[in-house]
């Protein structure tokens, strides 16, 4: 290899180096009320979960959902096989929050890594699913039971949402979706619940 060359090539590393470290900080995030599948991973109260132990901010996939995002039967780990243990319906024994129907009910989370946000959804599975099988969109109800709009706004690092809880019975699962502004992605957070 030539000296002019090898120059050329030490030259477009040493440009292109700044540029890699000067990647934005993305945005993280999980669900305190009603506790998530990661946030139950994290305290121990679910075993052999993996590493999304340590990362229960860290659930992260595309951004669109229903109409995109994580495909069906990956949805709880946003399409990420590092966090598929919170995919795994686990006999539909995942603890579950007690919840009535029709209640008033404060949703929280909390971020680790703010971020420009768009929204925050929350969906609810259909009657009749199945918590014995891993979800997909048509385990879900078409819309949103609760929507938050930011209009790109950065929310702070704890964040609440008072919504009133569609009527239902037994057991469901709850996806929350905080869809960011500024990247292709969102972050998702299974929740399961109990209306008794």
């Amino acid at each position: 290899m030539s000296r002019k060359v090898s120059f050329a090539v030490a030259a477009a590393v040493a440009v292109g180096l700044p540029l890699v470290s000067a990647a934005p900080a993305y945005a993280h995030g999980y669900t305190t009320s009603p506790v998530s599948r990661a946030l139950h991973c994290k305290q121990g109260t679910v075993q052999n979960c993996g590493p999304i132990q340590w990362e229960p901010q860290s659930v992260e996939g595309p951004k669109g959902f229903p109409a995109a995002g994580p495909a069906d039967g990956t949805i709880c780990a946003a399409g990420d096989s590092r966090w598929a243990p919170l995919d795994d319906p686990r006999g539909g024994q995942w603890p579950a929050t007690r919840v009535q129907s029709g209640q008033s009910f404060t949703f929280s989370w909390t971020l680790t890594a703010a971020h420009a946000t768009t929204s925050f959804r929350y969906f609810i599975t259909r009657d009749g699913w199945n918590p014995s099988q891993p979800l997909t969109r048509a385990a879900l109800e078409s819309t949103p039971f609760l929507q938050q709009d930011y209009g790109g706004q950065r929310p702070p690092s704890t964040v609440s949402h008072t919504g009133r809880l569609p009527n239902k019975s037994g057991r469901h699962l709850i996806l929350a979706v905080w869809d960011i502004a500024d990247t292709g992605n969102a972050f998702y957070q299974c929740a399961d619940v109990d209306f008794g």
